[in-house]
């Protein structure tokens, strides 16, 4: 049984259908990617799963449990949690206190501070800047804080909604890593949202590639770099 699974999973903004009962699932321990043209319906996709948006159609469902009906709180206490697009910080805040933020459905302090102690191992400098307001932050260690956030509520799945916008190459590769030393040590399940297709496909072990609300392709990240249309229509060779 997939960890998460949806089955033609439609999301409406009024009278426009930005998803179009779109099916995919996630299995315990795989980065899985989706990957697509702007508007493609990649970041809708995640707000279905997350409970910002109520899907207009289709199922989802957690460990065969139905939950396209609960809100997201109710979904971060099961275990999901996201990193949404544009890192969504607190910036009068403090590192610490976004941080904290982010564990408000944790209740015991020894997890709180596993989760921590984590989140500092995995990108030192929020250790180092956690007194500082997160608004005088660089983008790069903005976006380190706003994962942090997510995984202080210790979630067996992660959502990553563009991480590397806006980035420069070395802070990408610094995200790239933490990814995946996370799925690699954690066994933390990961759906990653990019448009970076090459970086995408290069960590995932899946990929689903979505193009106007629909997906026209899925494989692994390895066959979907070889392949010769999404090597022309997403990766500019």
């Amino acid at each position: 049984m997939p960890m998460l699974e949806a089955r033609q999973l439609a999301v409406r903004y009024g009278p426009l259908e930005a998803v179009h009962g779109i099916s995919f699932d996630v299995d315990q321990g795989e980065i899985v990617a989706l990957v697509g043209s702007n508007g493609a319906g990649k970041s809708s996709t995640l707000k279905a799963l997350m409970g910002l948006k109520l899907p207009a159609g289709g199922t989802v469902t957690w460990n065969g449990e139905p939950i396209a009906q609960l809100s997201a709180a109710a979904r971060v206490q099961r275990g999901i949690a996201l990193s949404p697009e544009g890192r969504r910080l607190f910036p009068r805040m403090t590192v610490l206190e976004n941080l904290q933020v982010g564990a408000h459905a944790v209740r015991c302090a020894r997890t709180r501070q596993r989760a921590m102690d984590q989140i500092h191992a995995l990108f030192p400098r929020v250790a180092e800047r956690r007194g500082q307001l997160a608004g005088s932050l660089s983008g790069g260690e903005q976006q380190m804080v706003a994962i942090g956030r997510a995984l202080m509520a210790q979630p067996r799945l992660l959502m990553l909604d563009e991480p590397s916008l806006g980035l420069a190459p070395k802070v990408i590769a610094e995200i790239a890593d933490a990814i995946q030393a996370l799925n690699r040590e954690t066994g933390l399940s990961i759906i990653l949202v990019e448009q970076n297709a090459r970086l995408a496909l290069r960590l995932s072990h899946r990929a689903y590639v979505l193009e106007q609300g629909a997906i026209m392709q899925t494989g692994t990240g390895e066959q979907l770099l070889a392949d010769d249309f999404v090597r022309k229509s997403y990766l500019g060779a």
